[in-house]
């Protein structure tokens, strides 16, 4: 039987994974689920651990539904609120997406670039701001927030012991930064889905979800694999056109509450 093994929210983008035993969904997925994203002050460009891997140690974690920790080594925590409706708003972009959303303020800014040794600003998204789905995958209303281009990503458990057994060593699925994980099928049989059920809510399976180099960095230390694995075995068997797929993007069909342990049907 298909289940709910794993189930995770990242409320900054970048940052650190928080693990859930329960989830709501609202409109952009996980409920608090990339809402905040660090962005350069000067381009307001978004940043990463694809360049910045200390992002790796940096932690955010909701106080409610207002206000969000920041934590780092060496730092004192700081509470941010989330902006009101007087705000600044900053213009961001995210991939080939621009828009404008609130800055959550200058000590949160401060705080961000003697972290990360860079100008940065702290930025959040509410529903209202949020980005439209690429269209060729998703219907016109569908919407994310500051994910790289879907509200959600599904990985296999059966697929990762896969990867770990080809690379030669255990491979942290946090790498991957899912925020759903089921157990019991076999290998890649997610890439074959189109449409599941996890307790009782549906899901659209839009594409597959192309890696890049975060993938090589240790989830816990923030260091890079020497060898440049897992995506140098990747690229040997999971590449396509030039990209290289480990994982699905999903769309939710509508809202409700998830839970580790839930079955997990495939309708199609």
């Amino acid at each position: 039987m298909l289940r709910l093994s794993g189930l995770y929210r990242y409320p900054l983008k970048s940052a650190m994974a928080e693990p859930l035993r329960e989830a709501q969904l609202d409109a952009l997925g996980v409920a608090g689920d990339r809402r905040w994203m660090v962005v350069d002050a000067a381009s307001g460009r978004f940043l990463t651990q694809r360049l910045l891997p200390q992002m790796t140690q940096l932690q955010a974690r909701w106080q409610g539904a207002e206000q969000l920790r920041l934590s780092a080594p060496g730092m004192a925590d700081l509470l941010v609120a989330v902006p009101g409706e007087q705000a600044e708003l900053r213009g961001v972009t995210i991939w080939r997406d621009s828009l404008r959303v609130p800055d959550a303020g200058e000590a949160a800014a401060r705080w961000l670039s003697q972290v990360l040794g860079r100008d940065c600003r702290l930025v959040q998204v509410s529903e209202a701001r949020a980005r439209q789905v690429d269209t060729a995958y998703a219907e016109v209303g569908d919407k994310v927030a500051f994910a790289d281009g879907f509200p959600l990503l599904l990985i296999g458990q059966g697929s990762l012991d896969d990867l770990s057994r080809r690379v030669g060593r255990p491979l942290e699925m946090l790498r991957f930064r899912p925020n759903l994980v089921v157990e019991g099928a076999a290998p890649y049989a997610e890439d074959d889905w189109k449409r599941i059920r996890v307790g009782t809510l549906e899901f659209r399976v839009a594409k597959g979800c192309s890696r890049c180099i975060m993938t090589t960095l240790d989830p816990q230390t923030g260091e890079r694999s020497a060898d440049r694995e897992p995506l140098t075995t990747l690229r040997g068997y999971r590449q396509r056109e030039g990209e290289v797929y480990f994982g699905q993007n999903l769309i939710a069909c509508g809202s409700g509450e998830l839970a580790l342990g839930m079955p997990v049907e495939v309708l199609e």
